[in-house]
């Protein structure tokens, strides 16, 4: 019997680890990437820290190729990101843009190369959008343009001549509040039903993969959660 494949890059975050468990339960072989191990993957790509873009996506790059070798995987989940505020005369805006940057813009470039190479023909690439940045971030300036980055990288993948395999499809989630522990700890007075839980992603992620309700390529699905209830909306 095949095995189906996915990479989960940010395989370690509170959502990676998610989609590691989730994909693994369904006895999927899930690889991780990410600057520190998952133990529930079934193998790890490590990220050497650096300060060079180029330099970090070849060292990825060779080490996914070393090992997938010439076999192709099903999915792949670049669920890598973070968060930081500030406006433009904040005293961290250079620091965190670069962050912001490196979490989010690095991280969906790389992923959309790996898919060009590895993905299936008719292979899923999703990538972590934002909702807020359908608009202006006037508090949070480098994650709002690095978001929207992300939001055009996935418009563009949709298009004839991308790169992509035969039939792939590229599709950004858009979230408001993910329910992490992080998050909670610092939003300890937040509503939590408002907020996205972890499962409902990785569940969908995983009905997309196998062929069920999943959006066409280039989709900005934003994630809305009301009341405990969370709808996957595409962006019109």
């Amino acid at each position: 019997m095949t095995t189906n494949r996915a990479i989960v890059y940010g395989g370690k975050g509170a959502l990676g680890s998610k989609c590691v468990q989730y994909f693994k339960a369904k006895g999927w072989w899930v690889a991780s990437i990410d600057i520190v191990a998952n133990e529930e993957a079934s193998a790890n790509v490590l990220v050497k820290l650096s300060e060079s873009f180029t330099e970090q996506a070849g060292q990825v790059t060779a080490d996914v190729a070393l090992l997938l070798g010439d076999q192709k995987v099903d999915a792949i989940l670049c669920v890598a990101g973070g968060w930081a505020g500030g406006n433009c005369s904040s005293k961290d805006l250079y620091k965190n843009t670069d962050m912001m940057w490196k979490q989010s813009v690095w991280t969906s470039t790389i992923s959309s190369h790996l898919a060009s190479v590895h993905l299936q023909p008719g292979g899923l690439l999703t990538l972590s959008g934002a909702k807020a940045s359908l608009g202006g971030t006037s508090g949070m300036v480098g994650y709002g343009m690095a978001k929207a980055a992300v939001h055009q990288l996935c418009q563009s993948l949709a298009g004839e001549g991308s790169g992509l395999p035969t039939g792939a499809v590229a599709v950004a989630t858009l979230p408001v509040t993910l329910d992490t522990p992080m998050n909670r700890k610092f939003m300890p007075d937040a509503d939590f039903s408002s907020w996205t839980p972890l499962e409902y992603i990785a569940e969908t992620f995983f009905n997309w993969a196998t062929g069920v309700d999943r959006p066409a390529s280039g989709c900005l699905v934003q994630l809305l959660t009301n009341a405990g209830k969370t709808e996957a909306v595409p962006t019109q």
